[in-house]
């Protein structure tokens, strides 16, 4: 079915950047189209351009949204949205001086919030996902990566796999879900060591979802006391035999060579980078692995943020996601996020818009999205304000409305 706006105040269209393989914008390259209007049908975007030449065939279609802006859809590329119970203490503890790694040693972290996960019931965690995701949809986006990981055995972390296909299906009219396999997220203490967890849980657990074909990368914690670099290259080469992409948590708490181990494997991502090396930048710029920046982490935990500017000046592509999670960042507004981070990590605005359109869509492996150019999807964010600069001006406050 053939849809059609007109008199938009703005359209981002983002084709400046889609041009350059969003690396190494320019405030030129948001490619804004003012008095904009749009025609598409399902599949594909068919026309952009301003009102006044808008194609006489389609004025029967033509709805008015003066006093909006369009802009590429908002995807959220990192969250670990399904679990239970809740972190507020141990928050309170960072600010009293206790470290990340000092909570974890005790029971606390990514154990404590899996052994809450292991409690609740299937539709418990399922009801809360709905939630989070409805109120998450609600900011504009509409395309978002959701990982396992909470589980921690095989039956749970089987379940919460499913649990993300089960919301795939139910949001697939509104929502995109992306369904990343991060069983390798923690060692359980029932464990000696990380490759003993990999080989007896993660790798079997891959091989009997691999078929089903739910599972749309693979990601692991590369990190000291989480999993080596030898874990990686394990898990990484049979995701590859089973043709499954591939993600990794890397260089957050230090620097582990895992930006470079990313670009190696042709990861899609390669998330956090707070210590990223000189040597991981280069890597990183020469490859098609998408820097995915968490600035809500740093903000959560009282760390400097990631070299973005380092990053996007060698020429890596850069994106920016949420992070949203129970105990790191339980923030789950990226735009929020990316709007405070902007003006630390020294972005230009289609450095900015990028980050959460056109190069997050790249980091899950969507190339058909991302900007507003005839023949990529119809995936877009509106906003009930007089020009882009207010959508990010405006930090906290939601000008998101639904389409018509």
């Amino acid at each position: 079915m053939l849809k059609a706006y007109t008199d938009l105040n703005q359209i981002v269209t983002l084709k400046g950047a889609h041009q350059k393989d969003g690396r190494s914008l320019l405030p030129a390259d948001l490619s804004i189209v003012s008095n904009g209007a749009i025609v598409f049908d399902e599949v594909k975007i068919l026309w952009v351009g301003e009102t006044d030449r808008f194609p006489s065939q389609y004025r029967p279609l033509a709805q008015s949204l003066k006093g909006h802006v369009l802009t590429p859809e908002l995807v959220d590329s990192h969250t670990h949205l399904v679990f239970r119970g809740d972190r507020a203490q141990e928050y309170a503890d960072r600010l009293n001086g206790v470290s990340y790694e000092q909570i974890a040693q005790r029971g606390g972290g990514i154990l404590y919030t899996a052994r809450m996960t292991n409690e609740a019931s299937p539709e418990e965690l399922f009801r809360d996902a709905c939630e989070r995701l409805e109120r998450i949809h609600s900011y504009g986006v509409g395309t978002i990566e959701i990982k396992s990981g909470y589980g921690l055995n095989f039956d749970r972390e089987l379940e919460l796999s499913l649990t993300i296909d089960r919301l795939k299906k139910k949001y697939q009219n509104r929502i995109r879900i992306f369904n990343t396999y991060l069983a390798a997220h923690d060692v359980p203490a029932s464990f000696s060591d990380s490759t003993a967890y990999l080989r007896s849980v993660v790798l079997p657990l891959l091989e009997k979802l691999a078929p089903s074909g739910i599972i749309d990368a693979v990601d692991i914690f590369h990190e000291k006391n989480y999993f080596s670099t030898a874990d990686v290259h394990l898990l990484f080469s049979r995701s590859q035999e089973l043709g499954i992409p591939r993600k990794i948590h890397a260089d957050e708490l230090n620097d582990n060579g895992g930006a470079g181990l990313a670009a190696d494997h042709e990861a899609l991502s390669a998330d956090h980078l707070l210590k990223i090396s000189e040597a991981g930048i280069t890597a990183l710029a020469a490859s098609s692995t998408v820097a995915t920046l968490l600035p809500g982490t740093a903000f959560f935990l009282g760390k400097p943020l990631a070299p973005a500017r380092k990053l996007l000046d060698a020429g890596a592509r850069v994106a920016i996601a949420s992070d949203f999670n129970p105990g790191s960042c339980h923030c789950d507004n990226l735009l929020l996020v990316a709007s405070l981070a902007a003006a630390q990590l020294k972005l230009n605005q289609s450095e900015l818009w990028a980050s959460i359109t056109l190069n997050a869509a790249a980091a899950l492996g969507m190339k058909n999205q991302g900007a507003l150019i005839p023949g990529m999807a119809p995936r877009f964010s509106l906003f009930r304000t007089d020009s882009v600069s207010h959508v990010t001006y405006n930090w906290g406050r939601n000008l998101s409305v639904t389409l018509p």
